[in-house]
């Protein structure tokens, strides 16, 4: 908790660590009102909440409401016979043509995000339940207002904790075609269909995300978080969405309405899962979020537990950290909050196992050798160069490996180093906090014809602008810029150790992925 406030850290999101079977580390979940015991207990828990409310970080929780674990006692009774009051609590039908001794055909052509059918046949009731993602990971009814009440109680028993708030897990898949009507398949350029990594034929989702049922769950959701403002938590708890859109249009919608508002942040996925460094692209999808969400806060997120690191998605294998300098600018030198995953302050890499029995995340098994899984992103996190990176006894098997780039690339070896990548972070995050500008000001793209260098100017009322331009090229590059009603003159806020103190915007010289970021005087 030091290290994360010495870092500038508001708050921790901790993904799922209730009690679980573990098939989809901890996003099945069997008690949404425990603590895994691999992990500790709720005593332990209200301690770190404490402990992290003395340095103010908060707490929070991901919230898991499209599909509970196939051992949680609701599904248990569920699945116990066709009358069971929880029946109508998942998602059962018939097979196409089944009789008393054939099941029949499932019920339409649906997919599980992690690969082959998304409905599973149950012996004992004959019928078939609805599952998203894994098969253990059966899909609740939302059309059941047991369901709405189940997860409010959920909501408050974590609130009462002292929690922050929630990210809410694949929420836009709570709701489905009630028709269930097929998904169309996918057409390639030369109009055929072809198959997915896992084998199956490629569909969209039309059918079974985005639904518009998810809105008035979420007013309702955050309506009753609303009530839970006290003098011992004060303050608004915020509501994260983990939303997957098409497009800006689709993302203003998660906010919802004055009158009824939803989420506080739905994540911008669009800005940083572009996955190449695309001068144009950004500066779209950046003007977007930040000019298309009805004046609401934008979410950038660059990186996640379900995607490979920065290295992976924007690296040249040369250049990564400077690439990396690139990318935090982005995400906090833009106006919104931003959010990143543990060890991208200190670089580290994607390193997905080279065989297949080593795969411990099933989308591997299922999807190899095309899909290698999640574990590489998912690697311990590299604290120095010692035994296991000093995430854990030395003599003790990490739950997945600790990679060889960690007797370079770990917490010990860059703090305090004034051209590490964790003080760059350290940094960029100070001023998002301090100055006006950079925490508060709207954003303006600069110099739009561009397509080498990324510029933009934050702007608020009673205080300096600031300049930032981002080199997104392996070459140098010099930038002119012009401001009207301004002289022109700045001081340096930041820069990478290749760029040079301009004295004038009208002459900013830019290295090797360089990045600059002045004060207007």
């Amino acid at each position: 908790l030091d290290y994360l406030k010495d870092l500038g850290v508001d708050a921790i999101w901790l993904s799922p660590c209730y009690p679980s079977p573990q098939v989809d580390f901890g996003y099945d979940i069997s008690d949404y009102k425990n603590i895994d015991p691999q992990y500790g207990t709720l005593k332990d828990f209200d301690h770190l909440v404490a402990e992290a409310e003395k340095r103010h970080i908060r707490i929070l929780m991901d919230m898991v409401m499209n599909h509970t674990s196939d051992k949680h006692e609701w599904f248990v009774q569920s699945r116990s016979s066709r009358t069971n009051p929880y029946r109508d609590w998942y998602m059962w039908q018939d097979g196409k043509g089944e009789t008393a001794t054939d099941k029949g055909q499932v019920p339409n052509n649906w997919q599980s995000d992690f690969g082959h059918s998304a409905w599973e046949w149950d012996e004992k009731t004959r019928q078939y339940y609805y599952h998203k993602f894994y098969i253990q990971q059966p899909d609740v009814n939302w059309d059941n207002p047991k369901i709405h009440e189940a997860f409010k109680d959920i909501i408050g028993f974590w609130l009462k904790r002292g929690v922050g708030g929630f990210r809410f897990d694949a929420i836009t898949t709570l709701y489905e075609d009630p028709q269930l009507r097929d998904e169309d398949i996918v057409l390639d350029k030369d109009g055929k269909s072809y198959l997915n990594a896992y084998g199956d034929i490629a569909l969209n989702d039309t059918r079974t995300n985005n639904l518009p049922g998810t809105h008035p769950v979420m007013q309702e959701m955050r309506a009753w978080s609303d009530t839970f403002n006290s003098s011992k938590f004060p303050g608004t708890r915020v509501l994260i969405g983990e939303t997957y859109l098409p497009n800006i249009g689709e993302l203003a919608k998660q906010y919802g309405t004055p009158d009824k508002p939803e989420f506080h942040l739905p994540m911008d996925t669009q800005v940083g899962f572009i996955n190449k460094l695309d001068v144009a692209q950004f500066r779209a999808k950046l003007n977007d979020v930040e000019t298309g969400v009805n004046g609401n806060i934008p979410l950038l997120v660059f990186d996640n537990h379900d995607n490979a690191r920065l290295d992976a998605r924007y690296g040249d294998g040369v250049h990564d950290t400077d690439i990396q300098r690139v990318i935090s600018t982005m995400l906090f030198a833009s106006r919104g909050t931003a959010l990143f995953y543990y060890g991208d302050e200190i670089g580290m890499k994607t390193t997905p196992p080279t065989r297949k029995e080593d795969v411990k995340d099933p989308v591997g098994l299922t999807g190899w050798p095309k899909d290698k899984g999640r574990d590489g992103e998912r690697t311990p996190m590299q604290w120095n160069a010692g035994p296991n990176a000093g995430f854990t006894s030395a003599g003790v098997t990490p739950w997945l490996p600790v990679p060889p780039t960690a007797a370079t690339v770990n917490v010990k070896a860059e703090e305090g180093q004034p051209d590490s990548l964790f003080t760059w972070y350290q940094t960029l995050i100070r001023l998002k906090k301090t100055n006006p500008a950079f925490a508060h000001g709207d954003n303006l793209m600069l110099d739009t014809s561009n397509m080498k260098v990324l510029s933009w100017m934050r702007q608020t009322s009673g205080a300096p602008s600031v300049i930032v331009s981002v080199n997104f090229t392996a070459d140098p590059q010099t930038v002119s810029l012009s401001v009207p009603n301004a002289s022109g003159n700045v001081k340096t806020l930041l820069k990478t150790p290749n760029a040079t103190d301009p004295t004038s915007i009208s002459q900013i010289q830019l290295g090797t992925y360089g990045v600059y970021i002045g004060e207007l005087q």
